[in-house]
């Protein structure tokens, strides 16, 4: 039977310090929050590779969580250094033909075409508000084409900052990774002593979380390769520059809901608009049936180890998760999704007899 703990004003005052220490470091690291959280959750990932370097060198913990790094190095940075050359190329050359395409009458072939021209007719003709002219939009597209030409510098040196920033943040990341998988053990026991739950329960919580934490990073980040790639390959063949769409569809497939559709339903209606009828159907179709297969099916399957997480409540973790936290929302939504999820097991289990008095009363 375990002993009772006798809550003293010496304790209380004890636990008010902890908590404002707490919230002190909380506020310290706060601007490096993401990294951290993220070198935990790839240090689980990287596990399996770590323990291997472990096992050939058990008495070098350091030349072991180094080379980790390294090979994740390797494996993240290297690879996107080449991606991002490419997305800057195709993306410059593309900007280059579209303003070329508006300033040599472009706008103008479109807003001719007769479904465009009915189009603006039936929106004059029911909608309240001033009467649409063909002529003027083509001109404020031309300002914009015109203002987007000048604007490349100042675009590129904001693409550049933010290289920089994720080069920064990576390079903390490691920081802090290579100490997680070089004190894991310690780092666990720590956890472990601190927490004031059985060991079946700590185990139940640190299994939940290191499951959700690779469940979401597969379900989200495999998902959005995967439709990248099927993607890239549909853009491809409906002559559009591979590399650049495929990766814009990449990021798209991290919005719920309409994802991939904001990029291939505009490139869809330019294909029609511009008499390209067959790669306009299918490349609605391929969108459709491949490119959405593949959200349909591959991100609840990969997503499918949280823990008693219906599909419903992993949308809502997701649309939730990026609506607070941003892009890295996707893993924390679902995070604390199954960590609270988990401590209402718990809560169950502690309280079961008397919820079932509750219950019979």
């Amino acid at each position: 039977m375990s002993e009772k703990v006798k809550i003293t004003s010496s304790h209380r005052v004890l636990i008010v310090a902890l908590l404002a220490a707490g919230i002190a470091c909380y506020l310290l690291v706060e601007p490096y929050i993401n990294s951290i959280i993220m070198a935990f959750i790839i240090s689980l990932l990287m596990f399996p590779v770590h323990q291997w370097f472990e096992h050939k060198m058990p008495q070098k913990k350091n030349l072991a969580s180094l080379l980790s790094c390294i090979v994740l190095t390797f494996i993240i940075v290297v690879p996107l250094l080449f991606v991002f050359a490419a997305i800057v190329q195709q993306g410059s050359l593309f900007s280059q033909n579209t303003y070329k395409w508006v300033t040599h009458g472009g706008i103008q072939t479109v807003f001719a075409h007769p479904w465009v021209t009915k189009g603006l007719e039936l929106l004059n003709e029911y909608l309240p508000f001033d009467n649409i002219d063909a002529k003027s939009i083509a001109e404020k597209v031309g300002q914009l084409a015109s203002a987007l030409g000048s604007n490349l510098v100042a675009i590129s040196a904001k693409i550049l900052g933010d290289a920089t920033n994720f080069l920064l943040d990576f390079f903390l990341m490691l920081f802090v990774l290579f100490f997680l998988l070089r004190d894991h053990d310690k780092i666990i026991a720590a956890i472990r002593h601190i927490l004031p739950l059985s060991r079946s329960q700590e185990d139940k919580l640190l299994d939940e979380i290191e499951k959700v934490s690779k469940s979401a990073v597969m379900g989200s980040f495999l998902t959005a390769i995967a439709q990248g790639v099927a993607g890239g390959i549909g853009m491809w063949l409906a002559g559009f520059p591979t590399l650049f769409w495929g990766t814009m569809m990449g990021f798209a497939s991290f919005i719920p809901v309409v994802g991939t559709a904001l990029i291939w339903i505009p490139a869809t209606l330019y294909l029609l608009l511009t008499g390209e009828t067959g790669w306009a159907i299918f490349l609605a179709i391929w969108s459709i049936a491949v490119v959405g297969s593949i959200d349909n099916l591959l991100r609840p399957f990969l997503m499918q180890g949280s823990a008693e997480m219906n599909t419903l409540m992993i949308f809502f973790s997701l649309l939730g998760g990026i609506q607070l936290f941003g892009l890295i929302g996707l893993i924390y939504g679902p995070l604390i999704f199954a960590i609270t999820m988990v401590l209402f097991n718990i809560y169950e289990e502690e309280f079961k007899s008397f919820l079932d008095q509750q219950d019979n009363s």
